[in-house]
């Protein structure tokens, strides 16, 4: 395996860009071909000090892994966008901040690295320094909407960072069902206990975007619809119409990832 730094550049840049979402897009556009999402710090510890790797085989870091090792070991902006540009030149250096234990299982350390702007580096910067304080101070949803930079590449990649399996909602604009169910069931605490410990969930709506996954052709226009997927986006079940909130939990135990 090679741990690989991509942060392949296009024509665009981000001149002069420091913001958090900048950051964001910088790094979702150009640096998920090896990263994976977010991976929980319990599971993170089980991966790498009692599974050799072996249940996520990561081969890079995930974000918040970067994140918290770049945040434990500097203070300030500067110093983060310093040290990703010294970095990005000279991965080695990485080695200074990563556990040797998570470290040792990345092999090669090779450095992918064209045309990239000032901007872009303090936008990355200041991704890194607010990713940690900003997944602590309010909890990530447990449905995320399908857009142009969170598609099924990225669907993939966090399902099977987290290995977990895929739900993909089929909403519309004007379907009150969808409405009233991610008010009355989805939202609940119940249900979105079940969705974090077993699920990444996608909301699509179809009057917006296509359905990712060739589920087209399973679709049957009816709003909602729930297709249950593999990690690896192959197809599982489909559950056509509005739930109520003990049937839709009791469609998430059934489910679940035999590991869960």
């Amino acid at each position: 395996m090679k741990w690989i730094i991509i942060l392949l550049l296009l024509t665009n840049t981000y001149a002069g860009a420091d913001s958090f979402e900048d950051g964001k897009n910088v790094f979702m556009q150009k640096c998920t071909e090896c990263h994976v999402g977010h991976i929980d710090r319990a599971k993170i510890k089980e991966n790498f000090e009692q599974r050799d790797n072996k249940l996520y085989m990561l081969s890079s870091p995930s974000v918040n892994m970067l994140a918290d090792a770049i945040t434990d070991n500097f203070k300030q902006e500067s110093q983060v966008k310093t040290y990703l540009t010294s970095m990005l030149m000279h991965p080695e250096q990485v080695s200074k901040i990563l556990d040797p234990k998570m470290l040792k299982f990345f092999d090669e350390k090779t450095a992918l690295l064209t045309n990239i702007s000032n901007g872009e580096v303090a936008a990355l910067s200041r991704y890194f320094m607010e990713y940690t304080k900003r997944r602590q101070a309010k909890p990530a949803p447990s449905t995320v909407m399908l857009n142009e930079k969170y598609n099924a590449v990225g669907i993939l990649s966090e399902a099977q960072a987290t290995n977990k399996r895929i739900i993909i909602e089929a909403s519309a604009n004007n379907c009150e069902w969808c409405q009233k169910m991610q008010k009355e069931v989805i939202d609940t605490d119940e249900v979105q206990k079940l969705i974090k410990e077993g699920y990444v969930m996608v909301d699509v709506n179809i009057d917006k975007h296509p359905l990712p996954f060739d589920l087209k052709n399973k679709f049957k226009q009816i709003t909602p619809t729930f297709f249950i997927l593999e990690s690896d986006g192959m197809f599982v079940a489909r559950y056509p119409g509005s739930l109520g909130k003990s049937d839709f939990m009791n469609l998430l135990r059934e489910q679940m990832p035999k590991n869960k």
